[in-house]
């Protein structure tokens, strides 16, 4: 799965229960002064283009991590889902995650510091993990390389295969900390004219130690990427919430001062979008077809719980061969795990992390639009810019058509006008440049001219934030469109509230205000309820928060709920919190619960229209309810995030977008991808 052009130098051997693994050099790292800071710039959408834009020909997931563990405690289920449908895997990780260098045992002193030692524990806990995840024994030997990659940076990298099923893990191994005792990660993305030094992790075969500086690393991802081709890219978090603490508790809860994450998580994520924009923006022949996840992080330990138990323990079951304990006989002499994530820990740490999943842009991935001839359209996001589907005769989408708009956030909001245009609204990257550069976010959209038409040119929103920093923790935009034809846009603020802007029968739109409430999470959804007034419902720590156009509008005493709310005749639907079971509430009557309750058990928000639900099941699997009836589609794919529907006068259509970057058509009598 790599692209053409000069073969790759690689030097292989196998690691595992039967290999010797020799203990190597400790860590090295160098703080230098190498280059001179861009001056800040903030970049205009790119106009959309109008041709075909490129589809993948084969699935592959590649996720970007900080630290060995961030995708087993942040990323699962998604991935453990991906990589059991046969879609390959190739997990990038940017730190050696050798911290201190202390793998702490639980409930025994601490043994002597080593760096090396500590990273390689944690890379065979890996290995050990994604054994486990394949169906193979734990200590299964792995094929181990190193390859050279942009710039003449090299890589361990660590390869298994079983039926057809694939795992490459990348180890870039940039040391976790300077000489000077800063986070290296961080300090690489701030400041200019930085450099860090890998570690030689023990038992590797890349023994010497490199330099990375901030354009090394972002050559180094856009070659993996290049390289790799991937259809589906996970990313940490790079724009995590304000979260306001004291010193002791930020320690305690391992958070960056004034933010709901790690730093490493924060600066890898910003890495990781930076190159994807230039990835995107450089290939031959347009953007590739890729679509992005980006994950939170430490945020999940503020919010209510959101995976249900069968879901839990299958996600903790690939943390325990990952920690393993001191007496695993892994044939690494430098240790067969991180000890103090073994066992249950996991499951018992009070920061919960492992308890939920959460999608820093949550929302459906193909927005649905009818069409004036009565077909469908869906829009969504590949590339980091939008595309638009079209229905054909034969009743699937068509190839997709480049709408530009980027670099965009994974999902669309999306309304129509009462004549039949389209309106699209994406959170757009505007600027991400490190070392001191412009780090903004805006609203933009994208209006159409005439039905079924062509667009307009992009337009600007701007941001409801007027603070830069605080701009870049605003949500995913939602918009309705209430009868008297004006347009109602909502996103969610840095104050955890949300503000809107209104488009007028004019088509001017209001200033941007704050409408309060909250805390809330992201998520939002907005609908005309069958008082023709607009309503919007959020998830909150409490309670289902509820507001109209003048403002928050309390529902009092409706149960905890743990994501997203979906709301459809008079009904409003979700999961409460470490629950597969699904409340259904009269919205009209005070929240009292409906009878008889609605058994539709899954995990992750619903989608709700005309008495249907849709969702996932505690697998992933799509799963649709029905007049009591439970329906699961044959061979559809599972989803990236959460799929769609809509019911018109040709009946229900069933929407998703797979691994592949491909959009899926579903109806009942067939399925169409």
């Amino acid at each position: 799965m790599r692209s053409a052009g000069r073969r790759p130098t690689r030097r292989a051997v196998l690691i595992g229960s039967a290999a010797t693994l020799a203990a190597t050099a400790a860590t090295a790292t160098v703080l230098s002064r190498t280059t001179t800071a861009p001056p800040p710039r903030t970049t205009a959408p790119s106009p959309a283009s109008g041709r075909p834009a490129a589809e993948g020909a084969h699935a592959l997931l590649l996720q970007v991590l900080a630290h060995p563990d961030d995708d087993l405690y942040f990323m699962n289920p998604d991935t453990a889902q991906a990589l059991a449908a046969g879609v390959p895997l190739v997990c990038v990780y940017v730190t050696a995650g050798e911290a201190d260098g202390v793998n702490k045992i639980p409930g025994q002193p601490h043994p002597p510091a080593d760096k090396s030692a500590y990273a390689s524990a944690r890379h065979q806990g890996l290995r050990q993990s994604y054994a486990a995840q394949l169906g193979l024994p734990v200590f299964t030997r792995w094929r181990t390389e190193v390859t050279t990659l942009a710039g003449g940076h090299q890589a361990e990298v660590n390869t298994l295969e079983r039926g057809g099923r694939r795992v490459e893990l990348v180890f870039l191994d940039l040391a976790m900390h300077t000489p000077a005792g800063h986070m290296g990660a961080p300090a690489l993305w701030r400041e200019p004219g930085l450099a860090l030094s890998t570690v030689a992790v023990a038992g590797s075969p890349l023994r010497r130690t490199q330099t990375y500086d901030y354009g090394g690393l972002v050559d180094v991802l856009v070659a993996l990427f290049e390289r790799y081709r991937p259809t589906l890219v996970h990313t940490l978090d790079p724009d995590p919430d304000i979260q306001h603490s004291d010193l002791r508790t930020r320690i305690r809860d391992s958070e960056q001062a004034g933010y709901s994450d790690h730093a490493d998580h924060t600066a890898v994520a910003s890495f990781t979008w930076a190159a994807l924009i230039r990835w995107a923006g450089s290939s031959a022949g347009g953007p590739p077809p890729f679509a992005v996840t980006a994950f939170r992080g430490y945020y999940n330990h503020h919010w209510p719980d959101n995976l249900p138990e069968a879901v839990l323990h299958a996600k903790a079951e690939a943390l325990v061969p990952y920690g393993a304990a001191p007496n695993w006989q892994c044939g690494n002499p430098s240790g067969c795990g991180d000890y103090n994530v073994g066992g249950d820990r996991p499951l018992t740490n009070r920061k919960g992390w492992v308890r939920s999943t959460h999608y820093r842009y949550p929302g459906p991935r193909i927005a649905l639009a009818h069409e004036p001839d009565g077909t469908l359209t869906g829009y969504g996001v590949l590339g980091l810019r939008a595309v638009r589907w079209r229905e054909t005769t034969e009743g699937v989408f068509g190839r997709p058509t480049d709408l530009g708009g980027g670099p965009l956030a994974p999902a669309l909001g999306s309304a129509a006008l009462p004549d039949g245009r389209h309106l699209l609204f994406g959170l757009r990257l505007t600027a991400l440049d490190g070392r001191g550069g412009s780090d903004a976010r805006e609203i933009a959209l994208l209006e159409q001219r005439t039905p079924g038409g062509k667009f307009r040119a992009w337009t600007s929103l701007g941001n409801p934030e007027t603070d830069p920093v605080r701009g870049r923790r605003i949500g995913t935009p939602v918009a309705v469109t209430t009868p008297d034809a004006r347009v109602h846009l909502f996103v969610r603020d840095a104050e955890q509230g949300i503000s809107t802007r209104i488009r007028g029968q004019d088509g001017r739109w209001s200033p941007w205000r704050r409408l309060g409430g909250g805390p809330v999470q992201d998520g939002l959804t907005a609908v005309v309820g069958e008082d023709g007034d607009v309503h919007v419902y959020a998830p909150g720590r409490d309670t289902v928060h509820h507001w109209t156009p003048n403002g928050p509008s309390p529902l009092t005493g409706l149960p905890t709920p743990a994501g997203s709310i979906a709301a459809a005749d008079g009904h409003l639907y979700y999961r409460p919190p470490a629950s597969d079971q699904l409340l259904s509430l009269d919205a009209r009557n005070g929240g009292l619960p409906v009878s008889p309750p609605v058994n539709f058990p899954g995990y992750g928000p619903v989608t709700a229209a005309d008495g249907y639900l849709l969702g996932r099941a505690t697998d992933g699997r799509v799963q649709l309810l029905h007049a009591g009836r439970l329906t699961h589609p044959a061979d559809l794919p599972a989803p990236i995030d959460t799929p769609t529907l809509t019911v018109d006068a040709h009946g229900l259509t069933l929407a998703g977008l797979s691994p592949g970057a491909h959009p899926w058509l579903w109806r009942p009598t067939e399925a169409k991808a």
